[in-house]
């Protein structure tokens, strides 16, 4: 059996157990600020999340505060880099079977014929072949070193911006499995919202799973409220059933919130004798993979819970981008300018289009960028007032008597301090956002109308029309990646991670580590500096 190894530095990871932190609002990752630890408890999971599903996530082990920390310690860099591997093990099933045998791995690309459905003659293996991850190969986690906290999007561990190397685990197929192909029944399911590139990530994992010799493949239906209602059946899969799927938006199993307990979850798993489970959602989903993967952990199973962060708002902690992000981008594009027509058309137009983004301006910002078309772009993470001599209106008026016309492009959870709060949630926990683009649209009329300037406001809202689209090239080629990969690391033998990409790498992360709190537009990042030159916008405030 090969031995995996440890982390770079040699130490030894502990069983990590986190403590609360009810500090939810940190800025994108606190251990790039300094040592105070994720949010690992999830009390706030996108704009104000509360999941009445899973159980709040726990995570590894006592991380180092930097409220603790010597900064004279000549050691300090070496404890920071050791606490945050320690962090960044990501489990495997030896840490619950220590004696689980490894085989030779079944994915060999110089291979063309399918495997044995019987492996009479054992596993196939070709040594030459050097296509497999090393286990001990990792990617930057961070590749910028800034050398002032003053910089622009500048992200500390000390006042001296000391550079800390930060690696993580590169994701690929591994020269020894842990699970016998024939022995395998994995399960895909998809949770939450609709989103471009569903159909391409499960075409992907099936496909994958079909070269390692996988002929047990199953999908359930509707989220994890398949694993429950018996009404609902497993629907079989194949090449033959997912060939075409990514050629349509949507998801051919089917999604939906909310769904039944841990407990009961993983018992039909017992039951209908899944070993392998590749999870496809954004953080609410991950922190039931997490806890469905802590379950089986608590009752010894051998079963590899694996995770692809699927959001459209793209506000995973860590990675480059989730899929589904590029689609929106481009879909968005067509609202956007067809507000401009509608609003360079008219005399004194005014064209508003809301996008997605519950706690995250990501598709805002980019849309805007994209375009060029934007005069006012509004995100959640940059407040702003209606009205007032700064406010959003005054501008407004300021556009139209300028240039004759205006766009303004705001994301969903923007201004949300402005509109009537519903205190509703849905089956997942969110709440129920108040519709700024609507409230946005009847200020802006009931504004012009008071100082009698006539003005032709659209309002717009396309967020259904994108979630349904089919994914475009860019996102069908990180989805058929990030499929192939989550297959990868589950014969690898880790559970309870997710599959992403980091400075173009594709990488593994414990599920915890990317959950802890939606990510989120720096207000001082270069890109929202770019997309405020773009605009000529001035602050809202």
């Amino acid at each position: 059996m090969e031995t995996l190894p440890r982390p770079i530095s040699g130490s030894v990871p502990p069983n990590l157990s986190l403590p609360p932190n009810n500090t939810c609002r940190h800025r994108l990752l606190t251990y790039t600020h300094g040592f105070t630890h994720l949010n690992l408890n999830l009390p706030i999971l996108r704009s104000q999340r509360r999941s009445t599903l899973f159980p709040k996530v726990q995570c590894t082990s006592q991380p180092i505060s930097k409220n603790n920390i010597d900064f004279s310690d000549p050691d300090w860099k070496s404890k920071y880099q050791q606490d945050f591997e320690r962090r960044f093990n990501i489990p495997h099933i030896t840490d619950i079977f220590p004696d689980a045998h490894s085989f030779p791995s079944t994915f060999c690309l110089r291979m063309r014929t399918p495997v044995n459905e019987d492996f009479a003659e054992g596993y196939p293996s070709d040594e030459e072949w050097h296509g497999y991850i090393n286990n001990n190969d990792r990617v930057l986690l961070k590749v910028i070193h800034y050398s002032s906290p003053t910089s622009a999007g500048a992200e500390c561990i000390d006042p001296n911006c000391t550079w800390v190397e930060q690696w993580v685990h590169r994701a690929g197929p591994r020269e020894k499995i842990f699970f016998k192909p024939e022995e395998v029944k994995a399960a895909i399911v998809t949770c939450g919202g609709l989103c471009p590139g569903l159909n391409d990530v499960i075409r992907q994992i099936v496909i994958t799973l079909e070269i390692y010799g996988v002929r047990n493949i199953v999908g359930i239906p509707f989220g994890y409220r398949g694993f429950s209602d018996k009404g609902l059946a497993e629907m079989p899969l194949s090449r033959k059933v997912v060939q075409n799927v990514h050629l349509s938006g949507g998801s051919l199993l089917g999604v939906s919130r909310g769904g039944p307990s841990v407990s009961d979850i993983v018992t039909s798993m017992e039951e209908r004798g899944i070993n392998m489970l590749f999870v496809l959602g954004g953080n609410g989903t991950h922190a039931g993979a997490n806890a469905i993967h802590n379950e089986c952990r608590k009752r010894k199973l051998k079963v590899a819970v694996v995770g692809v962060p699927k959001t459209i708002d793209n506000d995973i902690l860590l990675m480059d981008k989730t899929f589904g992000f590029d689609t929106a981008v481009e879909e968005a594009q067509r609202a956007i300018n067809s507000a401009y027509i509608e609003a360079h058309s008219a005399y004194h137009g005014i064209g508003i289009v809301k996008l997605m983004g519950r706690s995250s301006g990501f598709i805002a910002m980019q849309s805007s960028l994209a375009s060029g078309q934007v005069d006012i772009c509004l995100i959640p993470e940059v407040p702003f007032n209606l009205h007032g001599p700064h406010g959003v209106l005054r501008h407004l008026k300021y556009l139209i008597e300028t240039k004759g016309s205006a766009v303004v492009c705001v994301a969903e959870g923007a201004g949300q301090n402005l509109v009537e709060k519903t205190n509703a949630t849905d089956a997942s926990g969110n709440i129920v956002l108040g519709d700024v683009g609507v409230h946005i649209q009847q200020e802006t009329k009931k504004y012009f109308k008071e100082i009698g300037i006539p003005a032709d406001v659209k309002y717009i809202d396309p967020t259904y029309m994108i979630r349904a689209c089919r994914a475009n090239a860019s996102d069908g080629i990180l989805c058929t990646v990030l499929g192939q990969n989550a297959v990868h690391g589950a014969f690898a033998g880790y559970s309870g991670i997710t599959v992403g990409i980091c400075n173009t790498h594709y990488v593994y992360f414990p599920i915890p580590e990317v959950i802890s709190h939606a990510r989120e537009v720096d207000p001082n990042s270069r890109m929202w500096h770019r997309c405020l030159t773009s605009t000529g916008q001035p602050d809202f405030i």
